[in-house]
Order: structure tokens, then sequence, then C-alpha cells
């Protein structure tokens, strides 16, 4: 069962059609192999087995895999999410009807592997950014019906979310200055029509645009693909009258330069669109 804290009803409801739709596509009419091989009433004991160090994430999502297709097999998790893990590490213990516990195999380490290599990334760049004040947050770059379990993910591996999606908060690109004429009408127009309760964020390409953005107003000033020098000229210009958050070609190699640059937030889209899954099997047990 899902710990009650890992997602609201709402939520929980959506992941529930992902998984169901996900075993569907990978069961189609039925696992023949294993209804051919493996005679009825056949009982197993399977471990899942790290074979690469990392993050674990997605281990309630095994048990809602397994338990959709049978409710006989039982998953007794040995670690929990957010753990670290090492080669060779056994994460959880699996027991039931071998032919469910194989049908399930697949779509249960599928989510497993993805939500676990997310988590990893994200704590190689919370760590490089460890002694700053900056925080590591993820974008909307999330694979679609999935970002539900991939912001997850990045919570698990010590991260923070942006907005979950387009109502959550206002954030004024290039595209909307462009429709509205420039940074100040765009955040008038915004102050104007939005909940009091939003954040007003607006992406500024050089330091004139952060001028601007700071005398409309904006709450939160997004420094978009800036050098060092010029994202550190716009955080002495900014002087904490606005939250500061670094974007743009963010990788493990710059992200510690970026934060000493002295931003609050650096947003890192890699997190979630360049997923390396982490490497996990299950393996049967005599």
């Amino acid at each position: 069962m899902m710990s009650p804290h890992f997602l609201d009803p709402a939520a929980l409801r959506s992941v529930r059609a992902l998984l169901d739709m996900a075993l569907s596509e990978d069961i189609g009419t039925g696992d023949i192999t294993s209804a051919t091989t493996i005679p009825a009433g056949t009982s197993a004991h399977a471990v899942l087995l790290a074979k690469a160090d990392g993050v674990l994430a997605g281990m309630p999502i095994v048990a809602e895999v397994m338990a959709m297709v049978d409710p006989g097999l039982v998953v007794h998790p040995l670690l929990a999410d957010g753990t670290p893990i090492t080669r060779g590490e056994h994460l959880a213990e699996i027991s039931g009807p071998a032919r469910s516990l194989l049908t399930a195999e697949r779509t249960a380490l599928n989510f497993l592997q993805r939500m676990s290599g997310i988590a990893t990334t994200t704590a190689k760049y919370v760590e490089a950014v460890a002694g700053t004040a900056a925080r590591i947050v993820d974008t909307r770059k999330t694979v679609p019906g999935h970002r539900v379990l991939d912001k997850y993910a990045v919570r698990v591996g010590g991260g923070h979310n942006h907005r979950f999606n387009l109502s959550d908060g206002v954030l004024i690109k290039d595209n909307h200055i462009a429709a509205l004429g420039g940074v100040a009408e765009a955040v008038r127009a915004a102050r104007e029509r939005a909940p009091h309760t939003l954040k007003i964020e607006v992406e500024a390409v050089n330091r004139e645009m952060v001028q601007h953005a700071l005398d409309a107003g904006a709450d939160i000033i997004l420094l978009d693909n800036m050098t060092l020098e010029e994202m550190r000229a716009c955080v002495e210009l900014v002087a904490g009258h606005a939250l500061t958050e670094a974007s743009g070609g963010v990788t493990l190699d710059s992200v510690r330069a970026i934060a000493e640059c002295g931003v609050d937030l650096i947003s890192v889209g890699a997190l979630t669109h360049s997923v390396k899954a982490l490497d996990i099997s299950l393996e049967f047990e005599a």
C-alpha cells in the first residue's frame, strides 16, 4: 500500500490510471510465456537487486503495480525511498504466485528504474551545490503522464519542485513579453488579473530586462542562459529585492559555479528530460 503522505487523492487516482495503462500496454491479452511454462499454483520468492549505486525512489509504485496485477503478491521493502543504495544490495523481497510476479515484473521495474534514476541525478546536483544558498529545482520537462512521479522522485533526491503545471504560478517568458510589448506591460497585466496568492516570475536574458522586471515589481527573476559574469552582475543588481533563478544549459560540471554567483534557485531540465534509468533487476530465489 502507498503511504498516505505519498500523493493526495486526486494525484493518486491519476497515478493509478497511469499504472493501469502501463500494465495494459505490457500485458496485452495475457502473459503467454508465463501461462504456458509455469504450472498454475506455483509460488515464488524474489528480490529486487541494485545493480548500480544510486538513490532509491519508487518503492510504493512497485507495491501498487504488484497489487494491481495480483493482490496475492506481497512486497516487503527492505529500504525506503530516499535511501542511498549500493550495487549488490537487496531493496525488497516479493513473494506470491509465480505467474503473477513474472507478469508484473517489467512494468514495476520500468517505474522503479526511471524514478530512481531521477532521484540519483537530483542527489548529485544537490551535493554539487552543498554549502551554497542555492536550491536545485525541476522543470515541466517531464514525460507526459509521468509528472507526478517525476517530481516526486526529484523531492526524494533532495531537490525541490518548480511549477507543477501552468496554473501554479505566473512565469512571464520571452513570448509573453513579445506579445505584450514589454516586461512592464506583462507584469502589470498579471498583477491586475492573477490571484494575489500567486508569485509573478519574469524571464530575463540581460541586465536591462532584469532592471525592467525589478521596476515592475516581479517576485522572482529568471536569469536565462547568462554567463557567470552576467549572472553575478544581475544578482548584485537585484540585491535581494526578488528571488533569482538561474536556468538554461545547467550541467553537473557548471552547477557549482552558477550557485556561487549567489542565485537562490537553479532549475535543471536534465533532472527529468534526459533520465538515465538506474539499473535494478528482479531475481527469483530458490
